[in-house]
């Protein structure tokens, strides 16, 4: 049972490294975060948020089959934005809305080490640019207001601490 990680660790800030090898640790790795995900009733997970500054992330949203995304490059967003309220497993119990791109163009490696592009749009093109946002060190309330997101964080800290 692999832990999450939680907001205060450097780890979130950092750049995650490209899987240089899709084998039977990486497997494992994705399994592990499917269970991590799912203990936390998440819907997406990055590898970095279970201690792995690895480039891979896995999705798991309301009415679409599990996904793993293993090198993942966005190859390009709508002009379209829209806010919608967004939560971190690695930040529990904080959420806010964000505004992104309504849909995605996504390429990157499966579980099996096969090439793949997506276009989405809705929830799952929003959930894989928040995992995305992940392997780069960007937690969801970098993206939003400054001022916003230190009263945000000062009432979670507080939470935390009672």
């Amino acid at each position: 049972m692999i832990p999450i990680i939680r907001l205060g660790d450097s780890m979130l800030t950092k750049h995650s490294v490209v899987v240089p090898d899709i084998n039977g640790d990486i497997q494992a790795l994705i399994s592990d975060m499917f269970d991590a995900m799912d203990r936390g009733k998440g819907v997406g997970l990055a590898g970095v948020q279970v201690g792995h500054l690895l480039r891979l992330f896995i999705t798991r949203v309301p009415g679409d089959s599990p996904r793993v995304f293993i090198n993942p490059d966005i190859l390009e967003t709508s002009i379209e934005q829209e806010p919608f309220e967004e939560g971190c497993l690695s930040i529990p119990g904080l959420y806010t809305d964000v505004v992104r791109p309504s849909s995605v163009r996504v390429q990157a490696w499966n579980l099996k080490g096969r090439p793949f592009s997506l276009t989405v749009d809705g929830y799952l093109a929003r959930v894989i640019q928040h995992e995305f946002d992940h392997l780069n060190g960007i937690l969801f309330i970098d993206r939003i207001d400054p001022k916003k997101k230190l009263r945000l964080l000062a009432g979670y800290e507080a939470k935390v601490e009672a």
